[in-house]
Order: C-alpha cells, then sequence, then structure tokens
C-alpha cells in the first residue's frame, strides 16, 4: 500500500487510522521537496497604497502603453530579458525514461534552481501535458513573449532535434536543449584539458561515442566543430556508418560527417586503438575493449548512476578517468554550463546560441583549470565560483562576434 503524505506542519505525522507513516519520516529527499522547492518572490516592496498605485494599477498602464508603442521596452522594464522557460514533455527524465509531465515537475523544479544558484538566472519549470512535435511546438511559441529564453528538458530523442530546429526558426530568442548541447560544451571542455595534459592536440586524437541519442548526437558535431581527429558513434546496433540500411534520418545525417576512418562493426571493435571513450548511453563496456585502446587514452564513462566503464577498471588503463556522479573526480555536470551560457545570451540580448557560443562556452570553461591541471582535475566542480563568470562573459563576446547580440 502507498504510503500517504501529509502536511509536516501539522501535528500528526501518521495516518489517523493506523496507516504508514508519510515518506517524509525515513527519507531526507522527499522532506526537501515537500511542498517544491521554489517559489516567487517579488523584487519591489508593496507597502502601501502609493507603492500599489506604482506596481499595479493605475502606474502600470503607462508602462504597458509604453511597450505597446514601443515592443523592445519590454526588455527594460519586464523580467523578460532575465527569465527562462524550463520545458519538458516528461518522456526522457534522467534515467527515469517517459514518466509523464507530473512526474517530471521534480527535476524541472531543481534545473530552476541550479539556474538561479550558478548563474544568477531565474527559470520557470513548465511540465507540457503533450508530446506531439506540433503541439509543443505551438504550445512553446505561443508562451514565448514571457522569457528570454527557452531550455528543453528531458525531451526523447529523435523529436528533441525537430522541436529544438522549429521553435528556433520561429522565435527570436535562444533555444536550448541542455540533453544535447550542455553535455556536448562541457564534455569538450574536459577533452581539451586532458589532451594538454597529455601534450596532444584535440586534431590528434580519434574519439568513440557510446550512444546516438541527443546527447552523443551533439558531441559528435560539437568535437567535428572543434576540430577532432575523428569520431565514431556507436548505437545498440554497432557503430554508425554509412553503409547501414537501419538508420534514421538524424543518424544517416551522424554518418555523413563523422566516422572518416570508415570503421564499422560493434563499439568494442571501434575502440582498438581509439584514444578517446564517451559514454552516454548506458550499458556495460567490457574490461577487454577498454584495455584495448590506445596507450594514454581517456575514459568518459558518463551514464549515472552507473557508469559504462567503473572508474576503478577505467584507471587500469585510461590516463584520464570522467564520470557523470559527484562521488568520482572530474564530474562532467550539465551545471557548468547551461547557466552561463544562457546567462551571457540574456546579458546581451543574443537571438540564438549559436555553435561558436558553444565552443566559446568550452573553452572558458577548460581556462577555468589553469595551472592546477592534472589527471584527476580536467574539469573545475560546479561549486567553482569562476566558472559561471568565465562562461557568461565568453559567450557574450561570441555573440556580438558572430551578430547574434542586440545590446
Amino acid at each position: 500500500m502507498a504510503a500517504e503524505i501529509v502536511n509536516p506542519r501539522s501535528e500528526a505525522h501518521t495516518d489517523q487510522e493506523g496507516g504508514a507513516e508519510p515518506l517524509d519520516s525515513f527519507d531526507p529527499a522527499f522532506a526537501l521537496h515537500r511542498g517544491g522547492k521554489m517559489a516567487v518572490q517579488a523584487t519591489v516592496p508593496v507597502r502601501d497604497k502609493d507603492d500599489l498605485s506604482l506596481a499595479y494599477t493605475p502606474g502600470v498602464a503607462k508602462v504597458c502603453t509604453a511597450i505597446a508603442e514601443q515592443p523592445d521596452l519590454v526588455h527594460d522594464y519586464t523580467w523578460k530579458s532575465s527569465v527562462v522557460a524550463v520545458v519538458t514533455d516528461g518522456t526522457a527524465v534522467l534515467g527515469l525514461g517517459d514518466i509523464g509531465p507530473e512526474a517530471s515537475l521534480p527535476v524541472m523544479e531543481g534545473k530552476a534552481i541550479l539556474f538561479k544558484q550558478f548563474g544568477g538566472v531565474d527559470a520557470v519549470p513548465i511540465a507540457l501535458a503533450c508530446t506531439d512535435v506540433d503541439e509543443i511546438v505551438e504550445t512553446v511559441v505561443r508562451l514565448a513573449p514571457s522569457f528570454g529564453g527557452v531550455n528543453l528538458e528531458d525531451i526523447s530523442a529523435p523529436r528533441c532535434f525537430e522541436i529544438e530546429r522549429r521553435l528556433q526558426e520561429r522565435l527570436d530568442i535562444p533555444i536550448f536543449h541542455d540533453d544535447q548541447h550542455g553535455t556536448a560544451v562541457v564534455t569538450l571542455a574536459a577533452l581539451r584539458n586532458a589532451a594538454r595534459l597529455s601534450g596532444r592536440e584535440i586534431g590528434q586524437l580519434r574519439a568513440v561515442i557510446s550512444g546516438a541519442g541527443a546527447a552523443g548526437v551533439a558531441i559528435a558535431k560539437m568535437l567535428v566543430e572543434a576540430g577532432i581527429g575523428d569520431v565514431a558513434v556507436a548505437d545498440r546496433k554497432g557503430v554508425v556508418s554509412a553503409d547501414r540500411d537501419d538508420l534514421t534520418d538524424v543518424k544517416r545525417q551522424l554518418a555523413g560527417f563523422t566516422n572518416k576512418a570508415g570503421l564499422s562493426g560493434s563499439l568494442e571493435d571501434a575502440l582498438a586503438g581509439a584514444d578517446v571513450f564517451i559514454g552516454v548511453s548506458g550499458g556495460t563496456v567490457a574490461e577487454e575493449a577498454v584495455a584495448s585502446m590506445a596507450e594514454g587514452a581517456f575514459v568518459f564513462a558518463m551514464a549515472n548512476p552507473n557508469p559504462e566503464v567503473h572508474p576503478d577498471v577505467a584507471h587500469k588503463y585510461a590516463a584520464v578517468v570522467a564520470t557523470g556522479r559527484s562521488d568520482f573526480p572530474n564530474q562532467i555536470n550539465n551545471v557548468l554550463a547551461f547557466p552561463g551560457i544562457f546567462a551571457g545570451a540574456l546579458q546581451v540580448r543574443a537571438s540564438r546560441i549559436t555553435e561558436g557560443m558553444k565552443i566559446a562556452a568550452a573553452e572558458a570553461l577548460a581556462s577555468v583549470v589553469g595551472d592546477d591541471l592534472a589527471a584527476d582535475y580536467v574539469i573545475p566542480s560546479p561549486f567553482d565560483e569562476r566558472v559561471a563568470p568565465a562562461v557568461t562573459a565568453a559567450v557574450a563576446a561570441a555573440a556580438r562576434a558572430e551578430g547574434v547580440a542586440r545590446r
């Protein structure tokens, strides 16, 4: 029988009819989440009738009229330029899969407080009760006047690619699918530093990515943009290559710009002699396959909670090991990227987030490590206070350089 959840402020913390104790009583996660993790807070006082007349009627009418006459004033006299919509349909939530919009809300709230904590950006969780691509696009377009940017979150592939593309075509605010681009930015930053530690350039490396979903495709694109020597991507059926007849449109495009060596076969086959393994798929990679990689290889096994290669195994063969977990060194964590990326984009009222802005974010993130670079420190901690300002400044500068900044 499901445990009853009751109001913790009441004196009775157990079912009055003798039922089970509330979940709060034995799990601190439930206690922390009770009532939600965020709230709306006013930035101006409403202490008396004079304050009320300025914050609301009649004073607000002057501002509304001015915006109606000059629409760009909305950025100066509302929250629009400092707030992001965190939008999901609940179809690919963390490692939980398709759990629906209501069950996704704790994650979206968490994302919103990370925006605020690490980037100073306000964010509003929006969980949609629809999964159709057309319906999601139309809904977000209609909500967009209230926001300065949209962070798409936990939307399953391949729909996420089309949703992002269509929204960016229709809206003049940044659209960012964090599962793709945030992961790619942090991965590139860690890889740049791993290469620097080994005295190599990214162009000298051959990488293999396990997983051809949202993160895998985005990482491959970014590595190619950054000048990787070669990268192959493997899905459940093996290496994504042009000779396969079972590829989706997205994977067919992926095959067109990856795998210059023309590899085929399994993931394990591709790992033989590879310099880099990047895992964003779950599953397990056999120790023998890791052992077959090139000397001084890098293993970024980012599946949570169970990395594709356990760090204890990876350290036997790899010079640098990273995971997605906070209890091991070198955590590849999206929170290192998305708060600063949006803060920089909003700062200059960017119309979009370009590849150049993402590359700049990765370079800035890598630079925070500086002279402290070591095998167990190729990426900074999310709690390093230098991270968000560095990423914000780099993204803002790149937006201006690429002509997408509007101030």
